[in-house]
Formats: C-alpha cells, structure tokens, sequence
C-alpha cells in the first residue's frame, strides 16, 4: 500500500467544493504535514479558503534529516509543497500536490506524482463516484478556480 502525502493544492481544490471527506478516500493512505495543515488554516482565517475538517487526515512529523531537506528545497518550492516532497523522497511515498514545480521535481527525483485529477481518477476506479459525478466535481473545481488541462476525467 502507498502512502501518498497531500499537499495544499489538492486539499484546497477539495475543500472549495465542499468535498474533504472525499479526497480521504481517493488514497489508500493519505496524510499531510503539519506545514500543510497550518497553511489550510491560515486560508481559512484569510478567507480564501472554506473550512474543511482535515482532522482524520493524519499528519506526519518530518525527521531531522527531512526537514533539512524541506529547506534546502523551499527554495524552488513553497513550504507546503517542500515539506511533503521530502517526506515522499525520504520515505519512498506518492507526492499528490497539483504544482508544477513539485510535480516535475518529485518526478526528476523518482517521486510518484498525482494531484486532484488523479485523486478523481482514483475516486472513478474505486467505484465511489461515477465519470460524470467526477466531471461535475471537476467542474465545481475549475468554476472555483481550479486551472485544470482537462474539462472532463475521460481525457486523463
């Protein structure tokens, strides 16, 4: 089973639509850092994001060595998308953020990479949501400003 580490992009897409819960079930271990729960919350209080309850989200504590790294690579990346890549290059998880930067990063370094498309996707496969379910989901998102390559998940 892969652990995929979420990053704010992806919770943020998901909270917009009022869907949390859903985003936990499109990943057979999903889990945060706490840099990403603190920058959910900072959305919140500047009223860019919803609230969203992430609390079964579990958030993993970044080692030393990890958090050195997540420095290292805030320079390319912002702090959320730093943590979670280090935890996925250290510990050999999925990084799911929908950033470019990350996303082509993660992949030079051999990260598995997903982000919401992928996390609809999943959704599909798993039976929970249907393909047209997904596409409106997907066009929830991209209404609220999800910049999506794609208008349907029969593209992906």
């Amino acid at each position: 089973m892969i652990v995929a580490v979420l990053d704010t992009t992806v919770l943020s897409n998901f909270a917009h639509i009022g869907q949390a819960e859903l985003l936990l079930d499109a990943f057979d271990q999903p889990c945060v850092t706490e840099v990403v729960i603190f920058e959910q919350a900072e959305g919140v209080i500047t009223g860019r994001l919803p609230y969203a309850d992430w609390s079964r989200l579990p958030i993993v504590e970044l080692t030393v060595a990890e958090q050195q790294y997540a420095l290292e690579l805030a320079e390319a990346l912002g702090d959320g998308e730093a943590t979670c890549l280090a935890v996925a290059v250290s510990r050999g998880w999925q990084i799911v953020t929908d950033d470019l930067t990350a996303r082509r990063l993660g992949k030079s370094l051999g990260v598995s990479v997903s982000g919401t498309l992928g996390a609809l996707k999943n959704l599909m496969n798993a039976q929970i949501i249907t393909r047209a379910e997904g596409d409106a989901l997907l066009s929830m998102m991209i209404a609220k400003g999800y910049h999506s390559p794609v208008q349907s998940l029969a593209d992906v």
